[in-house]
Protein backbone atom coordinates (compact mmCIF):
# COMPACT_ATOMS: atom_id res chain seq x y z
CA UNK A 1 0.00 0.00 0.00
CA UNK A 2 0.79 3.78 -0.40
CA UNK A 3 2.53 5.07 2.62
CA UNK A 4 0.51 8.50 4.02
CA UNK A 5 0.73 11.57 2.34
CA UNK A 6 3.18 14.29 3.61
CA UNK A 7 2.23 17.15 0.94
CA UNK A 8 3.52 17.23 -2.63
CA UNK A 9 6.88 15.91 -3.41
CA UNK A 10 9.63 18.52 -4.87
CA UNK A 11 12.19 16.39 -5.75
CA UNK A 12 9.63 14.32 -8.09
CA UNK A 13 8.53 17.32 -9.45
CA UNK A 14 11.70 19.15 -10.27
CA UNK A 15 12.80 15.67 -12.00
CA UNK A 16 9.09 15.58 -13.96
CA UNK A 17 9.64 19.56 -14.55
CA UNK A 18 13.39 18.97 -16.45
CA UNK A 19 12.20 15.65 -18.25
CA UNK A 20 9.14 17.61 -19.73
CA UNK A 21 7.15 15.04 -18.72
CA UNK A 22 3.68 14.89 -17.08
CA UNK A 23 2.89 12.16 -14.58
CA UNK A 24 0.81 10.27 -16.97
CA UNK A 25 4.15 10.07 -18.90
CA UNK A 26 5.84 8.85 -15.99
CA UNK A 27 3.24 6.00 -16.15
CA UNK A 28 3.22 4.90 -19.89
CA UNK A 29 7.50 4.96 -18.69
CA UNK A 30 7.05 2.63 -16.46
CA UNK A 31 4.75 0.34 -18.25
CA UNK A 32 6.88 0.24 -20.86
CA UNK A 33 9.84 -0.80 -18.88
CA UNK A 34 8.08 -2.91 -16.33
CA UNK A 35 5.01 -4.56 -18.53
CA UNK A 36 1.42 -2.99 -19.17
CA UNK A 37 -0.47 -3.03 -15.65
CA UNK A 38 2.48 -2.09 -13.68
CA UNK A 39 1.26 1.17 -12.58
CA UNK A 40 -1.84 3.65 -13.20
CA UNK A 41 -1.36 6.29 -15.20
CA UNK A 42 -3.39 8.42 -12.30
CA UNK A 43 -0.81 6.96 -9.49
CA UNK A 44 2.38 9.37 -10.36
CA UNK A 45 0.02 12.32 -9.56
CA UNK A 46 -0.52 11.61 -5.80
CA UNK A 47 3.09 10.89 -6.16
CA UNK A 48 4.04 14.43 -7.12
CA UNK A 49 1.13 16.43 -5.89
CA UNK A 50 0.12 14.70 -2.47
CA UNK A 51 3.28 13.36 -1.97
CA UNK A 52 2.42 9.80 -1.61
CA UNK A 53 4.79 7.09 -1.65
CA UNK A 54 4.06 3.87 -3.52
CA UNK A 55 4.57 -0.11 -2.25
CA UNK A 56 7.40 -1.38 -3.14
CA UNK A 57 9.12 -2.65 -5.54
CA UNK A 58 7.85 0.90 -7.19
CA UNK A 59 9.79 3.44 -5.49
CA UNK A 60 12.95 1.58 -6.73
CA UNK A 61 11.20 1.28 -10.38
CA UNK A 62 10.27 5.00 -10.44
CA UNK A 63 14.03 6.13 -9.56
CA UNK A 64 15.68 3.51 -12.24
CA UNK A 65 13.30 4.94 -14.67
CA UNK A 66 13.92 8.31 -14.28
CA UNK A 67 18.05 7.66 -13.71
CA UNK A 68 17.99 6.45 -17.48
CA UNK A 69 16.11 9.28 -18.42
CA UNK A 70 17.92 12.15 -16.77
CA UNK A 71 21.77 10.72 -17.27
CA UNK A 72 22.36 10.82 -13.91
CA UNK A 73 22.23 8.31 -10.84
CA UNK A 74 19.05 9.24 -8.68
CA UNK A 75 18.98 7.47 -5.92
CA UNK A 76 15.56 5.46 -4.00
CA UNK A 77 15.93 7.89 -0.98
CA UNK A 78 16.74 11.29 -2.43
CA UNK A 79 14.01 10.94 -5.16
CA UNK A 80 11.27 9.83 -1.81
CA UNK A 81 13.01 12.17 0.82
CA UNK A 82 14.31 9.17 2.97
CA UNK A 83 10.71 7.70 2.89
CA UNK A 84 11.41 4.06 1.35
CA UNK A 85 14.05 1.81 0.70
CA UNK A 86 15.59 -0.07 -2.42
CA UNK A 87 13.62 -3.55 -3.29
CA UNK A 88 16.17 -6.35 -3.19
CA UNK A 89 14.64 -7.77 -6.30
CA UNK A 90 15.80 -5.08 -8.54
CA UNK A 91 19.66 -4.87 -9.04
CA UNK A 92 21.67 -3.01 -11.52
CA UNK A 93 23.20 -5.25 -13.90
CA UNK A 94 26.81 -3.97 -12.72
CA UNK A 95 26.31 -5.13 -9.50
CA UNK A 96 29.02 -7.43 -7.87
CA UNK A 97 30.54 -7.15 -11.49
CA UNK A 98 33.69 -4.72 -9.96
CA UNK A 99 35.53 -8.16 -9.79
CA UNK A 100 39.45 -7.92 -10.63
CA UNK A 101 39.93 -8.92 -14.37
CA UNK A 102 41.32 -12.31 -13.50
CA UNK A 103 40.60 -15.71 -13.20
CA UNK A 104 39.28 -15.58 -9.85
CA UNK A 105 37.43 -12.49 -10.50
CA UNK A 106 35.51 -14.69 -13.43
CA UNK A 107 35.35 -17.47 -10.80
CA UNK A 108 33.59 -15.05 -8.13
CA UNK A 109 31.07 -13.79 -10.90
CA UNK A 110 29.96 -17.47 -12.37
CA UNK A 111 29.81 -18.36 -8.43
CA UNK A 112 26.89 -15.80 -8.39
CA UNK A 113 25.31 -17.38 -11.32
CA UNK A 114 25.52 -20.67 -10.40
CA UNK A 115 24.36 -20.29 -7.17
CA UNK A 116 21.74 -18.16 -8.30
CA UNK A 117 20.22 -21.04 -10.56
CA UNK A 118 16.43 -21.16 -11.72
CA UNK A 119 15.69 -19.67 -8.45
CA UNK A 120 17.14 -16.08 -9.31
CA UNK A 121 14.01 -13.66 -8.46
CA UNK A 122 16.29 -10.67 -8.83
CA UNK A 123 14.97 -8.19 -11.76
CA UNK A 124 18.57 -7.26 -13.59
CA UNK A 125 18.44 -3.39 -14.42
CA UNK A 126 20.05 -2.08 -17.62
CA UNK A 127 22.84 0.90 -17.00
CA UNK A 128 23.87 3.31 -18.76
CA UNK A 129 26.28 6.09 -19.33
CA UNK A 130 29.67 6.20 -16.97
CA UNK A 131 27.95 2.83 -15.20
CA UNK A 132 27.87 0.88 -18.28
CA UNK A 133 31.52 1.65 -19.30
CA UNK A 134 32.81 1.53 -15.62
CA UNK A 135 31.55 -2.35 -15.63
CA UNK A 136 34.51 -2.62 -18.44
CA UNK A 137 36.88 0.03 -18.26
CA UNK A 138 39.69 -1.54 -17.03
CA UNK A 139 39.29 -3.85 -20.25
CA UNK A 140 38.75 -0.74 -22.42
CA UNK A 141 41.71 0.92 -20.75
CA UNK A 142 44.56 -1.79 -21.41
CA UNK A 143 44.44 -1.75 -17.31
CA UNK A 144 43.64 -5.59 -17.46
CA UNK A 145 46.45 -6.92 -18.69
CA UNK A 146 46.53 -10.46 -20.71
CA UNK A 147 44.45 -13.54 -19.46
CA UNK A 148 46.44 -15.97 -17.92
CA UNK A 149 45.58 -18.82 -20.62
CA UNK A 150 46.72 -19.73 -24.00
CA UNK A 151 43.54 -20.16 -26.53
CA UNK A 152 45.87 -22.58 -28.30
CA UNK A 153 46.24 -25.03 -25.69
CA UNK A 154 45.51 -28.56 -27.15
CA UNK A 155 45.63 -32.01 -26.34
CA UNK A 156 44.44 -35.55 -27.19
CA UNK A 157 41.63 -37.18 -25.41
CA UNK A 158 39.68 -34.68 -23.97
CA UNK A 159 36.72 -35.07 -21.31
CA UNK A 160 34.24 -36.13 -23.17
CA UNK A 161 31.85 -34.30 -21.22
CA UNK A 162 34.07 -31.03 -22.38
CA UNK A 163 33.78 -32.46 -26.37
CA UNK A 164 29.93 -32.66 -26.01
CA UNK A 165 29.77 -29.18 -24.63
CA UNK A 166 31.45 -27.70 -27.55
CA UNK A 167 29.48 -29.83 -29.53
CA UNK A 168 26.29 -28.31 -28.58
CA UNK A 169 27.29 -25.03 -29.16
CA UNK A 170 26.38 -24.62 -32.94
CA UNK A 171 22.66 -26.20 -31.97
CA UNK A 172 21.76 -23.52 -29.04
CA UNK A 173 22.16 -21.12 -31.65
CA UNK A 174 20.02 -22.16 -34.29
CA UNK A 175 17.43 -22.13 -31.52
CA UNK A 176 17.82 -18.00 -31.62
CA UNK A 177 17.26 -17.96 -35.49
CA UNK A 178 14.77 -19.33 -35.83
CA UNK A 179 12.70 -19.50 -32.28
CA UNK A 180 13.66 -15.58 -31.30
CA UNK A 181 15.42 -15.27 -28.14
CA UNK A 182 12.54 -15.29 -25.54
CA UNK A 183 11.38 -18.29 -26.44
CA UNK A 184 14.48 -20.51 -25.27
CA UNK A 185 16.45 -18.06 -23.34
CA UNK A 186 16.23 -20.33 -20.16
CA UNK A 187 17.37 -23.06 -21.51
CA UNK A 188 19.98 -21.70 -23.01
CA UNK A 189 20.79 -20.00 -19.62
CA UNK A 190 20.69 -23.14 -17.97
CA UNK A 191 23.16 -24.41 -20.39
CA UNK A 192 25.57 -21.62 -19.32
CA UNK A 193 25.80 -21.80 -15.43
CA UNK A 194 25.84 -25.51 -16.53
CA UNK A 195 29.80 -24.84 -17.86
CA UNK A 196 30.09 -22.23 -15.02
CA UNK A 197 29.07 -25.29 -12.41
CA UNK A 198 31.95 -27.39 -13.97
CA UNK A 199 34.37 -24.77 -13.96
CA UNK A 200 33.52 -23.25 -10.22
CA UNK A 201 33.99 -27.64 -9.16
CA UNK A 202 37.54 -26.90 -10.99
CA UNK A 203 39.93 -30.32 -10.97
CA UNK A 204 40.11 -29.89 -14.86
CA UNK A 205 42.87 -30.16 -16.82
CA UNK A 206 44.35 -26.19 -18.26
CA UNK A 207 43.58 -27.60 -21.53
CA UNK A 208 39.64 -28.64 -20.53
CA UNK A 209 39.79 -25.39 -18.50
CA UNK A 210 40.70 -22.90 -21.58
CA UNK A 211 38.08 -25.12 -23.82
CA UNK A 212 35.04 -24.59 -20.96
CA UNK A 213 35.87 -21.08 -20.26
CA UNK A 214 35.59 -20.05 -24.23
CA UNK A 215 32.63 -22.37 -24.39
CA UNK A 216 31.27 -20.07 -21.20
CA UNK A 217 32.12 -17.06 -23.29
CA UNK A 218 30.02 -18.24 -26.68
CA UNK A 219 27.32 -19.07 -24.20
CA UNK A 220 27.10 -15.93 -22.69
CA UNK A 221 27.19 -14.16 -25.99
CA UNK A 222 24.43 -15.85 -26.99
CA UNK A 223 22.77 -15.69 -23.58
CA UNK A 224 22.90 -12.34 -23.74
CA UNK A 225 22.25 -11.70 -27.26
CA UNK A 226 18.92 -13.54 -26.31
CA UNK A 227 18.24 -11.69 -23.40
CA UNK A 228 18.23 -8.64 -25.71
CA UNK A 229 16.02 -10.00 -28.50
CA UNK A 230 14.16 -10.79 -25.42
CA UNK A 231 13.71 -7.26 -24.48
CA UNK A 232 15.70 -8.08 -20.97
CA UNK A 233 18.15 -5.64 -21.43
CA UNK A 234 19.77 -5.93 -17.47
CA UNK A 235 20.02 -9.50 -18.30
CA UNK A 236 21.56 -8.96 -21.55
CA UNK A 237 23.77 -6.57 -20.25
CA UNK A 238 25.39 -9.03 -17.36
CA UNK A 239 25.39 -12.00 -19.42
CA UNK A 240 27.72 -9.86 -22.25
CA UNK A 241 30.06 -8.49 -19.17
CA UNK A 242 30.83 -11.89 -17.94
CA UNK A 243 30.82 -13.82 -21.55
CA UNK A 244 33.60 -10.64 -22.07
CA UNK A 245 35.37 -11.30 -19.16
CA UNK A 246 35.60 -15.32 -19.61
CA UNK A 247 37.25 -14.49 -23.59
CA UNK A 248 39.38 -11.95 -21.97
CA UNK A 249 41.16 -14.76 -19.86
CA UNK A 250 41.44 -17.25 -23.07
CA UNK A 251 43.31 -13.53 -24.80
CA UNK A 252 40.43 -14.57 -27.81
CA UNK A 253 40.48 -11.15 -28.82
CA UNK A 254 37.98 -11.89 -31.82
CA UNK A 255 35.41 -12.86 -29.33
CA UNK A 256 36.01 -10.10 -27.45
CA UNK A 257 35.73 -7.60 -30.21
CA UNK A 258 32.39 -9.45 -30.76
CA UNK A 259 30.65 -9.12 -27.52
CA UNK A 260 31.37 -5.29 -27.38
CA UNK A 261 29.87 -4.83 -30.41
CA UNK A 262 26.75 -6.60 -29.54
CA UNK A 263 26.81 -4.48 -26.27
CA UNK A 264 27.40 -1.23 -28.49
CA UNK A 265 23.93 -2.41 -31.03
CA UNK A 266 21.97 -2.89 -27.45
CA UNK A 267 23.12 0.79 -26.63
CA UNK A 268 22.13 1.99 -29.68
CA UNK A 269 18.91 -0.16 -29.79
CA UNK A 270 17.64 1.73 -26.59
CA UNK A 271 18.40 4.76 -27.66
CA UNK A 272 21.74 5.65 -25.92
CA UNK A 273 24.25 6.46 -28.26
CA UNK A 274 26.71 8.24 -26.62
CA UNK A 275 27.36 4.39 -24.97
CA UNK A 276 26.67 2.82 -28.59
CA UNK A 277 29.99 5.09 -30.35
CA UNK A 278 32.12 4.55 -27.00
CA UNK A 279 31.45 0.62 -26.92
CA UNK A 280 31.41 0.27 -30.80
CA UNK A 281 34.83 2.17 -31.30
CA UNK A 282 36.29 0.02 -28.50
CA UNK A 283 35.11 -2.99 -30.21
CA UNK A 284 36.83 -1.68 -33.71
CA UNK A 285 40.23 -1.53 -31.84
CA UNK A 286 40.12 -4.66 -30.40
CA UNK A 287 38.93 -6.14 -33.62
CA UNK A 288 42.23 -4.86 -35.55
CA UNK A 289 44.12 -7.61 -37.10
CA UNK A 290 41.61 -10.09 -36.86
CA UNK A 291 39.63 -12.23 -39.62
CA UNK A 292 37.72 -9.81 -42.15
CA UNK A 293 34.35 -10.96 -41.41
CA UNK A 294 34.48 -10.53 -37.40
CA UNK A 295 35.97 -6.72 -38.03
CA UNK A 296 33.43 -6.02 -40.59
CA UNK A 297 30.55 -7.11 -38.39
CA UNK A 298 32.08 -5.10 -35.79
CA UNK A 299 32.28 -1.91 -38.16
CA UNK A 300 28.52 -2.47 -38.81
CA UNK A 301 27.92 -2.27 -35.56
CA UNK A 302 29.79 0.50 -35.02
CA UNK A 303 27.84 1.94 -38.12
CA UNK A 304 24.39 1.26 -36.59
CA UNK A 305 25.69 3.42 -33.36
CA UNK A 306 27.03 6.20 -35.33
CA UNK A 307 23.29 6.14 -37.02
CA UNK A 308 21.47 6.27 -33.60
CA UNK A 309 23.92 9.54 -33.44
CA UNK A 310 22.70 10.81 -35.98
CA UNK A 311 25.96 10.85 -37.84
CA UNK A 312 25.30 9.75 -40.97
CA UNK A 313 28.13 10.42 -42.68
CA UNK A 314 30.35 8.55 -40.11
CA UNK A 315 27.91 5.76 -40.35
CA UNK A 316 28.19 5.92 -44.06
CA UNK A 317 31.63 5.58 -44.12
CA UNK A 318 31.86 2.74 -41.73
CA UNK A 319 29.26 0.71 -43.55
CA UNK A 320 31.38 1.26 -46.90
CA UNK A 321 34.30 -0.50 -45.00
CA UNK A 322 32.45 -3.06 -43.44
CA UNK A 323 31.42 -3.61 -47.22
CA UNK A 324 34.71 -3.49 -48.67
CA UNK A 325 36.28 -6.01 -45.77
CA UNK A 326 33.76 -8.95 -46.82
CA UNK A 327 34.14 -8.45 -50.31
CA UNK A 328 37.63 -8.26 -50.68
CA UNK A 329 39.01 -8.45 -47.42
CA UNK A 330 42.53 -10.77 -47.07
CA UNK A 331 42.42 -13.73 -46.17
CA UNK A 332 44.40 -13.91 -43.19
CA UNK A 333 43.10 -17.27 -41.37
CA UNK A 334 40.05 -19.38 -40.80
CA UNK A 335 37.10 -17.25 -39.20
CA UNK A 336 35.31 -17.92 -36.51
CA UNK A 337 32.94 -20.35 -36.16
CA UNK A 338 30.12 -18.21 -34.77
CA UNK A 339 30.43 -15.86 -37.71
CA UNK A 340 28.52 -18.40 -39.58
CA UNK A 341 25.76 -15.58 -39.86
CA UNK A 342 27.76 -13.02 -41.38
CA UNK A 343 27.02 -12.58 -45.12
CA UNK A 344 27.30 -9.38 -48.02
CA UNK A 345 23.18 -9.25 -47.74
CA UNK A 346 23.59 -9.66 -43.88
CA UNK A 347 25.80 -6.72 -43.83
CA UNK A 348 23.52 -4.95 -46.67
CA UNK A 349 20.45 -5.29 -44.21
CA UNK A 350 21.89 -3.94 -41.19
CA UNK A 351 23.13 -1.10 -43.13
CA UNK A 352 19.26 -1.14 -44.48
CA UNK A 353 17.33 -0.55 -41.06
CA UNK A 354 20.12 1.94 -39.91
CA UNK A 355 19.60 3.61 -42.79
CA UNK A 356 15.52 3.75 -42.18
CA UNK A 357 16.11 4.95 -38.78
CA UNK A 358 17.77 7.47 -40.19
CA UNK A 359 15.46 8.58 -42.12
CA UNK A 360 12.81 8.97 -39.74
CA UNK A 361 14.89 10.61 -37.45
CA UNK A 362 15.28 13.43 -40.38
CA UNK A 363 11.54 13.18 -40.75
CA UNK A 364 10.81 13.91 -37.25
CA UNK A 365 13.29 17.37 -37.56
CA UNK A 366 11.21 18.27 -40.57
CA UNK A 367 14.53 17.14 -42.93
CA UNK A 368 12.16 15.75 -45.65
CA UNK A 369 14.93 15.45 -48.55
CA UNK A 370 17.34 13.87 -46.35
CA UNK A 371 14.80 11.86 -44.79
CA UNK A 372 13.17 10.39 -47.67
CA UNK A 373 17.26 9.93 -48.92
CA UNK A 374 17.84 7.90 -46.37
CA UNK A 375 14.41 5.81 -46.32
CA UNK A 376 14.59 5.21 -50.08
CA UNK A 377 18.03 3.68 -49.46
CA UNK A 378 17.20 1.78 -46.37
CA UNK A 379 13.88 -0.02 -48.23
CA UNK A 380 16.12 -1.05 -51.35
CA UNK A 381 18.55 -2.75 -48.94
CA UNK A 382 16.03 -4.40 -46.97
CA UNK A 383 14.00 -5.66 -50.28
CA UNK A 384 17.28 -8.13 -50.66
CA UNK A 385 17.22 -9.78 -47.38
CA UNK A 386 14.98 -12.43 -45.58
CA UNK A 387 11.91 -10.64 -44.94
CA UNK A 388 9.96 -12.53 -46.98
CA UNK A 389 11.59 -16.21 -46.74
CA UNK A 390 9.08 -19.13 -46.45
CA UNK A 391 8.01 -20.01 -43.24
CA UNK A 392 10.24 -23.55 -42.47
CA UNK A 393 13.33 -21.22 -43.43
CA UNK A 394 15.56 -21.65 -40.47
CA UNK A 395 16.15 -17.79 -40.31
CA UNK A 396 12.55 -16.80 -39.25
CA UNK A 397 13.78 -14.11 -36.21
CA UNK A 398 15.76 -12.00 -38.87
CA UNK A 399 13.13 -12.29 -41.29
CA UNK A 400 10.54 -11.20 -38.56
CA UNK A 401 13.21 -8.13 -37.70
CA UNK A 402 13.92 -7.23 -40.86
CA UNK A 403 10.17 -7.10 -42.17
CA UNK A 404 9.65 -4.75 -39.30
CA UNK A 405 11.56 -2.29 -40.16
CA UNK A 406 10.56 -2.40 -44.02
CA UNK A 407 7.04 -1.94 -42.84
CA UNK A 408 8.29 1.18 -40.93
CA UNK A 409 10.32 2.43 -43.64
CA UNK A 410 7.68 2.34 -45.80
CA UNK A 411 5.22 3.88 -43.43
CA UNK A 412 7.38 6.60 -43.11
CA UNK A 413 7.07 7.01 -46.77
CA UNK A 414 3.70 6.89 -47.11
CA UNK A 415 3.83 3.59 -48.92
CA UNK A 416 0.69 2.35 -46.93
CA UNK A 417 -0.52 -0.74 -49.15
CA UNK A 418 3.26 -1.71 -49.00
CA UNK A 419 3.37 -1.11 -45.33
CA UNK A 420 0.53 -3.23 -44.69
CA UNK A 421 1.76 -6.30 -47.05
CA UNK A 422 5.01 -6.76 -45.47
CA UNK A 423 3.89 -6.19 -42.23
CA UNK A 424 1.34 -8.64 -42.50
CA UNK A 425 4.18 -11.14 -43.53
CA UNK A 426 6.04 -9.81 -40.52
CA UNK A 427 3.11 -10.05 -37.81
CA UNK A 428 2.25 -13.78 -39.54
CA UNK A 429 5.87 -15.02 -37.59
CA UNK A 430 4.57 -14.33 -34.29
CA UNK A 431 3.05 -17.63 -34.43
CA UNK A 432 6.60 -19.22 -33.97
CA UNK A 433 8.84 -16.44 -33.04
CA UNK A 434 9.32 -14.77 -29.73
CA UNK A 435 11.43 -11.70 -30.37
CA UNK A 436 10.37 -8.65 -27.95
CA UNK A 437 12.73 -6.43 -29.39
CA UNK A 438 10.80 -7.08 -32.85
CA UNK A 439 7.42 -6.79 -31.80
CA UNK A 440 8.18 -3.36 -30.52
CA UNK A 441 8.98 -2.54 -33.96
CA UNK A 442 5.32 -3.78 -35.27
CA UNK A 443 4.28 -1.76 -31.85
CA UNK A 444 5.41 1.07 -33.48
CA UNK A 445 4.46 0.09 -36.64
CA UNK A 446 0.67 -0.21 -35.75
CA UNK A 447 1.22 3.54 -33.66
CA UNK A 448 2.20 5.01 -37.21
CA UNK A 449 -0.92 2.69 -38.71
CA UNK A 450 -3.57 4.63 -36.21
CA UNK A 451 -2.92 7.66 -37.57
CA UNK A 452 -3.77 6.45 -41.20
CA UNK A 453 -7.00 4.57 -40.75
CA UNK A 454 -8.88 5.86 -43.21
CA UNK A 455 -6.77 4.22 -45.84
CA UNK A 456 -8.35 0.85 -46.92
CA UNK A 457 -5.32 -0.94 -46.62
CA UNK A 458 -4.58 0.19 -43.23
CA UNK A 459 -8.33 -0.28 -41.84
CA UNK A 460 -8.33 -4.02 -42.84
CA UNK A 461 -4.81 -4.65 -41.67
CA UNK A 462 -4.59 -2.91 -38.33
CA UNK A 463 -6.86 -4.76 -36.43
CA UNK A 464 -5.08 -8.01 -37.44
CA UNK A 465 -1.81 -6.27 -36.24
CA UNK A 466 -3.22 -5.07 -33.00
CA UNK A 467 -4.76 -8.66 -32.19
CA UNK A 468 -0.99 -10.29 -33.08
CA UNK A 469 0.41 -7.99 -30.51
CA UNK A 470 -1.93 -8.21 -27.50
CA UNK A 471 -1.57 -11.40 -27.98
CA UNK A 472 2.33 -11.40 -27.87
CA UNK A 473 1.68 -9.08 -24.37
CA UNK A 474 -0.17 -11.82 -22.85
CA UNK A 475 2.95 -14.80 -24.02
CA UNK A 476 5.52 -12.04 -22.53
CA UNK A 477 3.50 -11.26 -19.14
CA UNK A 478 3.43 -14.96 -18.25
Amino acid sequence: MARTARGPNPVLAACLDELDWSPKVLARKLNRVFGTGTVAESAPYHWRDGGRVPRSPLPTMTAYVLSQELGRVLSVDELWEGRASDSVAFVPSGASMDQPWTYQGLAHIVEDWVLGGLVDRRRFLAISGSGLLAVVSQYLDGTAGRGPFSPGLTETGVDPLVAQVEQNLPLLQQLDDEHGGARHLPYVGAQFRSVGLLLHEGGLSDTATVRLIRALAEIGQLAGWMAFDSADHGLAQRYFVTALRAAHQVNDRALCAHILADMSFQAASRQHPADAVALGEAAHRASEGGTAAVRASVLSRLAYGYAAAGRGRDFERTSALARELVEHGPDIGAEPRWMYFLTPNHLECQAGYALISLGRRELRADNRATGRHYLRQGRALLETGAYGVEKGDPSQRRALFEGAWLSLGHSASGELEHACEVGETAAARLETVRSPRSTALLSQLATDLRRRQRNPYVRDFLPELEQRLTAQQRLQSV
